[in-house]
């Protein structure tokens, strides 16, 4: 079965309303920004390496390299929402994320600087 994609123009009026309200965004609005953005970084590095979740609303894994099959990979970041559209959208720096406690990231790879930002207008 096909995975369900946020068609381009939802995603980027998404993430443009959720920058602009931030935390006053309607939650609707912040989910379908957070997964239209993780679409686009699955997009940009098809793969299987890491995984990058946004609980509640979503997880993608990308990067090619060794990929598993079951059970808490060996690559995870994990972050709010509110971070990781500031960070999709370079508002936020990796490394400034990262001094800040905002993101967890484990493994030898899970370091994204260098896709972040996402490129979503």
């Amino acid at each position: 079965m096909a995975k369900v994609r946020i068609d381009p123009a939802a995603g980027t009026s998404a993430v443009a309303e959720a920058l602009a309200e931030g935390d006053d965004a309607p939650r609707p609005v912040k989910a379908t920004a957070v997964r239209y953005l993780l679409q686009l970084l699955g997009d940009r590095e098809p793969g299987a390496t890491v995984e990058v979740r946004v609980p509640p609303f979503g997880a993608v894994q990308f990067m090619e390299g060794l990929s598993h099959t079951r059970g808490t990979p060996p690559n995870v970041v994990e972050t709010d929402a509110a971070t990781f559209i500031a960070l999709a959208d370079g508002r936020l720096a990796w490394s400034d994320a990262l001094d800040g406690a905002l993101v967890s990231a484990s493994g030898s790879r899970a370091d994204l600087s260098r896709h972040l930002p996402i490129a979503w207008r």
